[in-house]
């Protein structure tokens, strides 16, 4: 008979009472099972099953779209490798390579000791530090042979290197150019700890809004300060808590979208870990804008330290009466949950995200009704992401004209900026919407290391069309980037110098979405298939002229003909790789790539 630890047992009561819907319990039951026996067992499923009402093929169904789940225990130490495109950039290939030779494994194998196992994997929110692992959920960055091979042998007599600090690579000396607003306590000693939030004007936000404001002028002053979202879309944030109904009968629910999963992204991660009551101070703001009593925060299941960071910060703000009953004597009251992920993209995706956390697979719903009317459980929902919401204390605080003052027209304050790639100082930085983008890259990242030139531009996450090099002399805000032909998105920039072989890039692009897409509508999940197979034919040498345009087709294809923005996301960046660098492709239908070194034959890698 299979027995729980203390811990686990106590840690699977409380999951099965803090959800208005016991389902919701499922995933965070199954990662902490796995963690302590190594995977997820038949008498797991059963024993999950039986507390939660659910029959054995409700539990299976979820557990077998989730990345992270598995049935099979993998080694002592899971090493997984990040090829995505900011670590392809910086050698993650190589790096792979390396792991596969040094533990004698391939992909998703286990050593014969069961010490290793090894996975190369999607992008870990670690860009800025390229190229990462992680090993089990331990962060190791800016990896070099020499580094790797040193976590290795540590790790095989029994040592436990210390992980990387969240910014490794991207803690700097602040620019003249940056203004901190939302990352001001970075680097402070102790800033997740809420005496030191305290100290630095905490929750003086929150007291202003639940003795001074009412629900309404909450909202009036978040659309005074022109926020619009940082997840991705841009959507003005006040607006969409407004169109969330005064007067219904149902419990309201705010969500932090703290899935950060976008390639090139990884600023909500330091943002949780160094700054968390900001984020906690945020989400009541808004629970109080909209009247809701309940928030939930989703974090990607990669960020399980993160995780664990935000659950401490909860215990002290409910400790010291900023959450809870009746909150600073208000009569206010709100709970706030962490909950966890399982890997994977789509749940990024708001309404995705909504079926995950309701302890479901992460297919998108179909559009309207939107989440602000039928969102969580049925219920009126805002979601919105970590940086989003961590800006709302400062919009308070000092008043939404102020903030709004701080960026352009429409574009209201600051935005964090991941830079990766080819940049001589890839970080996260915090800037005034509106700065230039090529005074950006060349005068606070530094440049293109060794003086090669810029070829492309990812502006914000790899959905995004790509810029070349002669288009980003333009101010980074949505309006102007969009004008531009492209997004500012999510934030995660990342820099490809002249050497970048960008059928290459297409194609781990293409890589990354069709092992993403949920498969639900056909689209996507045939379009990416095709497009994923296509180009890495393509980059093998084994191109045909007609591929070109095909390419070019079924990407056009996929546009606004899918369940969600995933086909879109997909088939944006496709598209202008093939209209700006076209020359490329045409290039390797000779056989040839003229960025492998001596212009090698590209099958023969």
């Amino acid at each position: 008979m299979m027995e729980l630890s203390t811990a686990l047992s106590a840690k699977f009561e409380k999951l099965q009472t803090s959800y208005p819907v016991k389902r919701s319990a499922l995933i965070p039951m199954l990662m902490y099972a796995q963690d302590e026996f190594g995977c997820v067992s038949d008498e797991m499923i059963a024993e999950i099953g039986r507390r939660l009402d659910l029959n054995n093929v409700q539990v299976e169904e979820t557990l077998a779209y989730y990345s992270m789940l598995h049935r099979k225990p993998w080694g002592k130490h899971h090493v997984q490798i990040c090829t995505n495109v900011a670590c392809m950039l910086k050698g993650g290939n190589e790096l792979l390579e390396r792991a596969k030779k040094r533990l004698e494994i391939g992909q998703k194998e286990v050593t014969a000791d069961g010490v290793f196992s090894l996975e190369e994997v999607e992008c870990i929110g670690a860009c800025t530090g390229a190229p990462a692992m992680q090993v089990n959920y331990d962060f190791y960055e800016n990896l070099t042979p020499l580094k790797f091979d040193r976590i290795i042998e540590d790790l095989d007599v029994g040592k436990h290197p210390a992980p990387e600090p969240v910014i490794s690579g991207a803690l700097h000396e602040r620019h003249e150019l940056e203004t901190p607003l939302i990352s001001r306590r970075w680097g402070m000693k102790d800033s997740h700890k809420i005496d030191v939030y305290l100290m630095q004007g905490g929750y003086k936000a929150l007291e202003k809004a639940l003795k001074e404001m009412t629900p309404e002028s909450i909202i009036e002053e978040v659309k005074k300060s022109n926020l619009r979202g940082r997840g991705g879309a841009g959507f003005p944030t006040g607006m969409k808590w407004s169109f969330v109904p005064k007067d219904t009968p149902k419990p309201k629910y705010v969500i932090c979208n703290a899935d950060e999963s976008e390639p090139g992204t990884c600023k909500d991660r330091p943002l949780m870990e160094m700054d968390p009551h900001q984020l906690i101070e945020g989400m009541v703001i808004a629970g109080r804008a909209i009247s809701s009593h309940q928030g939930f925060i989703y974090i990607r299941g990669e960020y399980r330290y993160v995780l664990d960071i935000v659950d401490g910060a909860l215990g002290e703000a409910y400790a010291r009466g900023y959450l809870g009953k009746n909150i600073l004597g208000t009569g206010f009251d709100f709970d706030l949950l962490a909950h966890t992920g399982a890997g994977a993209y789509e749940c990024g995706e708001e309404s995705a995200l909504m079926e995950s956390l309701e302890g479901k697979r992460g297919y998108p719903r179909i559009k309207p009704p939107f989440p602000a009317v039928v969102g969580l459980y049925g219920c009126p929902t805002i979601i919105n992401n970590v940086e989003t919401l961590s800006a709302v204390p400062s919009i308070i605080r000092e008043g939404g004209d102020a903030y709004a003052s701080r960026g352009t027209p429409k574009n209201g304050g600051t935005r964090m900026l991941c830079i990766a790639g080819h940049v001589n100082k890839p970080g996260i930085y915090e800037v005034r919407l509106g700065m230039n983008m090529k005074k950006f890259i060349y005068d606070v990242a530094g440049g293109i290391p060794d003086g090669k030139k810029l070829k492309a531009v990812i502006p914000g996450g790899s959905s995004c069309p790509l810029l070349a090099a002669d288009e980003i002399d333009i101010p980074m805000d949505y309006d102007s980037v969009a004008k531009a032909g492209s997004m500012l998105g999510s934030g995660g920039m990342v820099i490809m110098d002249e050497d970048t072989c960008m059928v290459d890039m297409a194609r781990r692009i293409m890589h990354f979405y069709a092992h993403e897409s949920c498969g639900w509508c056909i689209p996507c999940r045939e379009g990416t298939t095709w497009l994923r197979k296509t180009l890495e034919r393509f980059h093998a040498g084994m191109g045909r002229v007609e591929d070109i345009d095909m390419i070019a087709d079924l990407a056009k294809n996929m546009l606004g003909r899918t369940f969600c923005p995933l086909g879109d996301a997909a088939a944006m960046p496709t598209i202008s790789i093939m209209k700006k660098w076209r020359n490329e492709f045409e290039d390797h239908l000779r056989g040839r790539c003229p960025y492998k070194s001596a212009g090698v034959l590209v099958g023969s890698r």
